[in-house]
């Protein structure tokens, strides 16, 4: 083809032309031994993929995308909507164009050979051209394509390889996935030789009885293949077996077969050690293709587990066993470089999730780097491999529309045979979001005839019935569907298949409630196996605040914790000066930006703790091992007793030998005190030697039981000393700026804003409600305040009790909600200190942030943190730091100088340097002005967070309900 005639095809406006002069996908590796054409490219970005190439050129660096590399074509973020209103298959005339080139040097022992050229992965369409001559094309923003360049370049002589990369086409329809849009070449560009036979294919069928199986296809480049040729094999030093009765040379007619040849490999592999995701063993296997003298002309290495995946009846079985799928949705993305996410980060993330308790992963949406699934073979993570196709602005048209039913069939069967070898890959998906269609009946159609050996799932055919078994989903995968829905249909006798979750919990800012209870609900409930929370990151761009660019490659070290260094801040849609945008809607992972771990994540460490406290007994505590193929043996762990008059005993733990699903009683490590007075057991669980994702020494979990229940409370009144008010029967106290009032507010959280919850009580005139003083009666050492609260919903009759007491006041409150306050933010008192006090020492849940619906990572105990870190930097400035079941605190200064406050009873606290309407009338942090002093929040009552900013709200059980609300608190100065 001429480049005339590859221009007037415009294959970004041809659903039918998914590739052109591409060569077939398939699972052997060429990265070995590769010349890596990664680094710094000439560069120029046109107005339109047909303008001519002209003028200066600049530079980009590949892999990486243009939009975060200082052009003016600026990442955008949408989440359904397409960026352009052009209907499929249509793209819009003002389409960048990236257009990138450099010299290639072929080394010059390469004469003779096999030259092939990879492209990782360019958005959205690729074309190839060396020394100005076309070479193909390719579509598909997430997998790597191959051009043969053998007669278009010469070994030992250099030339010009351009690779044209045109941002829109039809194939962003099917590529309108919840992420920043970019342009660009995204993953590695490499150069490799083969010889001229060489292994075209190896398919591996490992089962965890052992028995192996290695398909073999071979081509020869330059013509049929010759006489005598073989292949070979080994796993780690066994030799395989060649199976002589497979049809080996396939010669009955070269021409249809394209000079292929087939050839098996089989072996028994005795005492194999078998795959999974707690124990995930590997073999190294190695595949040579002989010529007919036995020199080795193509090898081929592989890691492979041994292990099998199957459905039996509601159950997924992996090496038959049921096992729990605790996931998470997985992008690409790096804030420093958009779509482009190197080996070590890649690494990092898997590393990350595996210490938190994540054992799977689904790649949404589309297939993720290879090297991401090498990492999860060798780490252990049950991988749903999805194909790169959301079409989500269009998803009715296009899922029957016959033009794009090669690209869907295409793009799903080239993610099946890239990566049908690893072990890690337990499912196939078809996809996101798209509607279900034809199209989806033909790409399931071909993965089941081609891969039988594992299940295949779409959300969009099983959502229409959960119970179906006639549709292109052997899972049921709902989408946010509600837990009490869930647990019906399991308990129906109507499920006839698994129900995973595809999408459960999302993340997005201060979120994450329930998480608990819908574990609780899964490991009680045969039929639910799991899900996948949404997702893995915030994406927030480091940008500069001053010119509002993209920091790029060179930002390392401009942010710590999920802070933004000072003139830099975490952009979300809207921050590039996009004016079709999904707003801060993209930040919604269990990791901030820079990979710093949310509270969310140390709830998720314990609701999938491998080792569990069942109970307490008198006679001492049930231990049970949670874990599905490992016993205790690997893990250490230590007692630690935490009482409430401030002592912490520790003592060395002896972990039972327990098998998967047992339990045993061990003797309790501890003599309880007899003075009475709350007590509670940890039992801290870590690694007990190195793994690959963890030292030794790595917190796995802390389980914890009660054992003694708290001493009520009873402060001693002090008849003899006033209680100072001001005229309004505001506490005049010396450490405190601000007197405590009553708050039914909170700075709303991204589900507060988007499930509609903020609206209403703005509505309701509760962020900035009046107080109306009803009443004070003054009394030795007593003062009552009866104050009304008037919003738009009625008035908050509120009662202040200041009673002096040794050494402090003790304030008892009570607040009574009219029926339309039917569910309220939070009611409790709100007060601010002196100046100076910066460190918190509490005895309740933490150290970490937690809230009433998700406070079951958080164990009781001693702690203290410093109160500038108390504080979560959620993308979007919103409630942030609060602890749940407080029992008494501490704030005090360098010089041991602060206050103290004893609860009535657990509460809700919550410590800061900013006000609610401080957090609520900002968008980013850079734009906060931390107070001096500290703005404390004591909660009778705290609204549970939910996750409805993308799916159910909190239960009932953690709404703020009318009524009358009672709390008491003892403020003291240390």
């Amino acid at each position: 083809m001429t480049d005339d005639a590859l221009i007037a095809l415009r294959p970004w406006e041809a659903p039918e032309v998914t590739s052109w002069g591409r060569l077939p996908m398939n699972a052997v590796d060429r990265r070995s031994g590769a010349l890596p054409l990664d680094g710094d490219w000439c560069f120029q970005l046109l107005p339109t993929p047909d303008a001519p190439v002209g003028g200066a050129w600049s530079s980009a660096y590949v892999p990486g995308v243009w939009t975060m590399q200082g052009t003016d074509d600026l990442p955008q973020y949408l989440n359904v909507r397409m960026p352009f209103p052009e209907f499929p298959p249509h793209s819009p005339a003002a389409n960048p164009t990236g257009v990138y080139e450099r010299e290639l040097d072929v080394p010059a022992e390469w004469a003779g050979r096999r030259i092939v050229l990879q492209v990782g992965a360019a958005e959205s369409v690729l074309l190839v051209h060396v020394d100005g001559r076309p070479v193909g094309v390719s579509k598909d923003s997430h997998l790597a394509a191959e051009f043969d360049l053998t007669g278009l370049v010469a070994p030992g002589s250099p030339g010009t390889l351009r690779l044209t990369v045109v941002k829109w086409s039809d194939a962003s329809h099917i590529e309108d996935q919840d992420q920043w849009w970019h342009g660009g070449i995204t993953r590695s560009v490499l150069l490799y030789a083969t010889d001229p036979l060489h292994l075209a294919d190896v398919t591996v069928r490992a089962s965890h009885a052992g028995e192996l199986r290695v398909d073999c296809r071979v081509r020869d480049a330059g013509g049929a293949l010759p006489e005598g040729w073989y292949v070979s094999g080994e796993l780690d030093g066994l030799l395989l077996a060649q199976d002589a009765e497979f049809d080996r040379f396939n010669r009955e007619d070269d021409r249809v077969s394209d000079f292929l040849g087939e050839a098996r490999l089989a072996a028994t592999v005795p005492d194999v050690r078998t795959w999974n995701a707690e124990l995930p063993e590997l073999y190294d296997l190695t595949v040579r293709l002989h010529r007919a003298d036995g020199t080795v002309a193509d090898t081929a290495r592989h890691r492979i587990g041994f292990r099998d995946v199957e459905i039996a009846g509601r159950d997924l079985l992996v090496n038959g066993e049921r096992v729990f799928i605790r996931g998470v949705n997985r992008h690409d993305f790096h804030p420093l470089t958009g779509r482009t996410v190197s080996y070590d980060d890649m690494r990092a993330d898997l590393i990350t999730l595996k210490r938190f308790g994540f054992n799977a992963i689904r790649t949404s949406h589309y297939p993720n780097d290879p090297a991401l699934y090498d990492l999860a073979d060798e780490l252990g993570f049950y991988v749903v491999d999805e194909a790169d196709i959301e079409s989500h602005d269009h998803a009715h048209e296009i899922a029957d529309d016959p033009r794009y039913l090669n690209a869907f069939v295409d793009r799903v069967s080239r993610m099946v045979l890239r990566d049908k070898n690893h072990p890690s890959v337990i499912v196939w998906s078809l996809g996101n979001e798209s509607d279900y269609g034809a199209n989806h009946d033909a790409a399931a159609g071909w993965v089941r005839r081609h891969d039988p050996t594992r299940p295949v799932q779409y959300e969009g055919a099983a959502k229409l019935d959960w119970a179906a078994t006639d549709d292109a989903s052997d899972i049921a995968c709902p989408m946010y569907a509600s837990l009490e829905e869930c647990v019906e249909h399991a308990l129906s006798g109507r499920q006839t298949r698994p129900l995973i979750w595809c999408e459960y919990s999302h993340a997005m800012g201060n979120s994450n409630g329930t998480l608990a209870d819908h574990w609780a609900a899964i490991e009680s409930t045969p039929g639910l196996q799991g899900g996948f929370i949404w997702e893995l990151w915030d994406h927030g761009i480091l940008q500069h605040v001053n010119d509002g660019r993209p920091v790029g490659r060179g930002g390392a070290g401009l942010y710590d914790n999920g802070v933004a260094a000072p003139g830099h801040r975490w952009a979300y849609g809207g921050d590039f000066g996009e004016v079709r945008h999904d707003g801060a809607f993209i930040a919604d992972g269990v990791v901030l930006p820079d990979r710093t771990p949310k509270p969310v994540m140390y709830e998720h460490r314990e609701i999938a703790a491998p080792v569990r406290i069942e109970c307490f007994r008198h006679e001492g505590i049930v231990l049970g091992n949670h874990q599905h193929f490992r016993g205790l043996d690997r893990l250490a762990a230590e007692w630690e007793l935490s009482l409430a008059d401030g002592q912490t005993l520790t003592s060395p733990a002896e972990l039972p030998d327990l098998r998967p699903g047992e339990t045993a009683a061990v003797p309790l490590p501890f003599e309880l005190p007899e003075d009475g007075g709350e007590a509670w057991l940890t039992l801290r669980v870590t690694t007990a030697g190195d793994e690959p994702w963890a030292p030794r020494g790595t917190v796995v979990c802390a389980p914890q039981v009660r054992l003694r229940e708290a001493v009520p409370h009873v402060p001693v009144a002090v008849r003899n000393r006033s209680v100072e008010v001001d005229d309004d029967g505001l506490l005049v106290h010396p450490l405190l700026t601000r007197a405590p009032t009553l708050s039914l507010w909170r700075a709303p959280t991204d589900n507060d804003e988007l499930g509609g919850m903020a609206a209403r009580w703005r509505d309701w005139g509760l962020d900035a409600p009046v107080r109306k003083v009803a009443h004070i009666r003054q009394t030795p050492g007593q003062v009552t305040v009866h104050a009304e609260y008037v919003s738009e919903a009625g008035v908050v009759r509120h009662v202040q009790v200041l009673t002096a007491v040794e050494g402090g006041i003790h304030v008892a409150e009570s607040a009574e909600l009219p029926e339309r306050l039917d569910d309220v933010a939070r009611v409790g008192s709100v007060f601010e200190t002196i100046a100076g006090l910066d460190l918190m020492e509490w005895y309740g849940q933490g150290p970490w942030e937690s809230y009433p619906d998700r406070a079951f990572g958080a164990p009781v105990g001693h702690h203290a943190v410093p109160v500038d870190e108390l504080f979560t930097p959620y993308l979007r400035p919103q409630e942030s730091g609060g602890r749940h079941g407080v029992r008494h605190f501490t704030l005090s200064a360098p010089d041991a100088t602060g206050l103290t406050v004893v609860l009535d009873e657990p509460r809700q606290v919550g410590v800061s340097r900013y006000r609610a309407a401080d957090l609520t009338s900002v968008t980013h942090h850079d734009e906060l002005v931390p107070r001096a002093s500290c703005v404390v929040h004591i909660d009778a009552a705290h609204r549970g967070l939910g996750t409805a900013s993308c799916g159910p709200d909190t239960f009932a059980s953690y709404l703020v309900t009318p009524g009358v609300h009672h709390w008491s608190w003892t403020l003291r100065a240390l």
